[in-house]
């Protein structure tokens, strides 16, 4: 029974909890007992006998072997076996053993429990921990196997551990820090993309920052420990503060939770007629308690819900200088109210400035929407007018002849004749039969300056007066360094070295941000001063918390921020980012090979923005403590037009 509607579909992964069981001769009745009676959705159990062993099995070869399974696979429909199974192999197994029987024992054993679990058509299988630093057999054999593998999925058990000082737990073997260990397995697995986590969580827990490692990294189930409960008042049992936001947030990223480990919180309760004289599930008091947390959790704000499709999506960035936009896509952007608030407070302050109050009646200020695409800043800027007072002559310029027709119809219905010129025509090529006193803009990436609003202001600032002003004046892009499995995979998956050379938009969620984000190249508009270069380089070096741990690097975060005029800002910098906007999401800057880092090393990136004749592109590399290759977007047909 899945855990609760509260939360909303927006949740649905998460909403199911399993249970780990011992073996059992008897599937039948272990899925009885823990899902028609214990309300569990599904079990993770073993599927083969503990004791089995190939090297002490009597036959004539491996092949003629008859597998001690936990049963048949026609005691189960396949829908069963599918929905409410997921197999846990054979927890002894050690693939890097010095022991050369235990060894190949362990190989064929893992190899016979996949192959039983695929024949079962299970979604996922469990393998055991590493054993040891070394896992190098370990993960040249599930390489091996995920090649084969069309649908079913291997998590790989991790304990939850790092040492902190006090932080380590009797039952993490030796190890300083669990990610070292799974990040080393995953390294040494070409075809990772069907690897994912199952995170033992324990009663003690490493630091924030190094659990928000976990949050970027393709984690599937949480195996929540017995033993990790306290109890309360009432003598039942619950989770620390720490435990229930790392649950939480473990929700929030599409894991699943699995209850672990023998009860310790020995709760009678009586029968009701429904349940008299049926064997009671000893850990359904802590599936409860995870449903409550479930249940507890806020349903997602209504933009966060319309967003929920874009979550690590890859799209390439819009072209609107050499593309011209759908109508969809104006209507998207056009129900971004925050936006255009702070477009109307900046033009508000703009025409305060530029006219007192005393001349107010007399003055007419002449305002220039480039860019104007179906009018939304021609409706802002009128909106400051009239907020203000003050008398405005508006020229929409705008190269989209589509977007032109619905700003001719706009004009008439709103009855602007007056007052809005038309213009079709590139801002860059225009001869303006006037200067303005206020140019204002919406050619903003998620970048800042990737839809070449650089290029397009320096073509446009000429009929602007000496003293004119800027809306935006200012912007700045920054970046950060990130930890996204998912993204990489995904851009992995194209098999080919353009798709790494790509910067995309995404809308960034299962994410592990690495250190806080540093600004990379700024402009500043208008620039009178000499001809325009916008060619830029930056070099930045990130460290990560000291408590954080060790990382992998997958790619940067881009986002901007800008100052509309004087105080007014808007941008998508998650320091400064204005609250509730969506017309931008982060931009994605891939790394062909991940780099590793670790805290007390610096991590030093190199980003340049490259203009030519007809493109402008951006290239960045890292060199150190890893360099990596060039990246660059040149010859892409990226951000053409000039």
């Amino acid at each position: 029974m899945p855990l609760g509607e509260r939360g909303g579909w927006e949740r649905t992964e998460s909403r199911y909890c399993g249970v780990e069981t011992d073996f059992s001769n008897d599937v039948t009745h272990l899925l009885n007992f823990n899902i028609s009676t214990g309300g569990f959705d599904y079990i993770l159990a073993p599927l083969v006998n503990p004791s089995y062993r190939p090297s002490l099995v009597e036959g004539n070869g491996v092949d003629t072997q008859v597998l001690p399974v936990s049963g048949s696979d026609l005691v189960l429909s396949p829908s069963q076996w599918s929905s409410h199974v997921v197999g846990k192999i054979s927890s002894w197994i050690d693939l890097d053993s010095e022991d050369e029987v235990l060894r190949m024992d362990s190989e064929t054993t893992l190899k016979q429990e996949v192959a039983w679990a695929t024949h079962l058509s299970l979604q996922a299988c469990l393998l055991p921990t590493p054993k040891g630093k070394s896992c190098a057999n370990y993960a040249r054999c599930v390489n091996q196997i995920l090649q084969g593998l069309t649908t079913l999925q291997l998590w790989l058990r991790v304990p939850l551990v790092k040492s902190d000082g006090d932080s380590m737990d009797d039952t993490s073997e030796g190890l300083n820090d669990s990610w070292e260990l799974w990040n080393s397995f995953r390294l040494l697995c070409e075809h990772d993309s069907k690897l994912s986590v199952a995170l033992d969580v324990l009663s003690t827990l490493p630091s924030e920052t190094s659990l928000g490692r976990w949050m970027g990294e393709s984690v599937r189930a949480v195996i929540l420990s017995t033993d990790a409960f306290l109890t309360n008042a009432r003598g039942y049992p619950c989770l620390s503060k720490r435990h229930q936001k790392l649950i939480a947030g473990f929700f929030d990223h599409a894991a699943q939770v699995v209850i672990s480990g023998k009860p310790v919180h020995n709760l009678q309760k009586p029968l009701d007629s429904n349940t008299e004289g049926t064997e009671k599930n000893p850990l359904r008091i802590y599936l409860d308690y995870v449903a409550y947390l479930f249940q507890k959790m806020e349903s997602l704000p209504e933009q966060e819900r319309i967003e929920l499709g874009y979550r690590d999506f890859l799209q390439a960035p819009l072209q609107p200088l050499m593309d011209n936009l759908e109508a969809q896509t104006y209507e998207t952007f056009e129900r971004d109210s925050v936006k255009y608030i702070q477009y109307q407070r900046a033009v508000e302050k703009a025409l305060v400035d530029r006219v007192p109050d005393e001349k107010a009646s007399e003055l007419t200020t002449v305002l220039m929407v480039v860019g104007a695409g179906r009018g939304p800043l021609v409706r802002a800027s009128l909106q400051a007018a009239e907020e203000t007072d003050r008398k405005l002559k508006v020229y929409a310029v705008e190269k989209n002849p589509n977007a032109v027709v619905t700003l001719h119809n706009l004009v008439k219905m709103e009855g602007w004749e007056g007052i809005v010129t038309i213009i079709s025509c590139d801002m860059r090529f225009w001869n303006a039969p006037e200067q303005a006193d206020i140019l204002v803009s919406e050619l903003l990436g998620s970048f800042g300056d990737n839809e070449l609003s650089p290029e397009c202001l320096d073509g446009a600032q000429r009929f602007l007066k000496p003293d004119g002003i800027s809306i935006p004046s200012s912007y700045t892009s920054f970046i950060q360094p990130i930890t996204a499995s998912k993204l990489y995979n995904d851009v992995k998956a194209h098999k080919d070295l353009a798709h790494f050379e790509t910067a995309y938009v995404v809308k960034l969620h299962s994410v592990a941000k690495l250190a806080p984000s540093q600004s990379v190249f700024t402009f500043t508009h208008p620039n009178f001063s000499t001809k325009a270069n916008n060619q830029r380089y930056k070099k930045l070096q990130f460290n990560l918390p000291s408590d954080a741990g060790s990382a992998l690097v997958h790619g940067f975060a881009g986002y901007f921020d800008s100052v509309l005029y004087k105080d007014v800002h808007l941008g998508i910098e998650p320091t400064t980012a204005t609250p509730n906007m969506f017309s931008w999401f982060p931009i994605f800057f891939p790394l062909r090979k991940p780099v590793e880092v670790h805290p007390g090393t610096p991590l030093e990136v190199h980003f340049w923005r490259c203009c030519g004749s007809s493109k402008v592109w951006y290239e960045w590399s890292v060199s150190s403590p890893t360099p990596s290759p060039m990246h660059n977007t040149n010859g892409r047909s990226y951000w053409v037009g000039l």
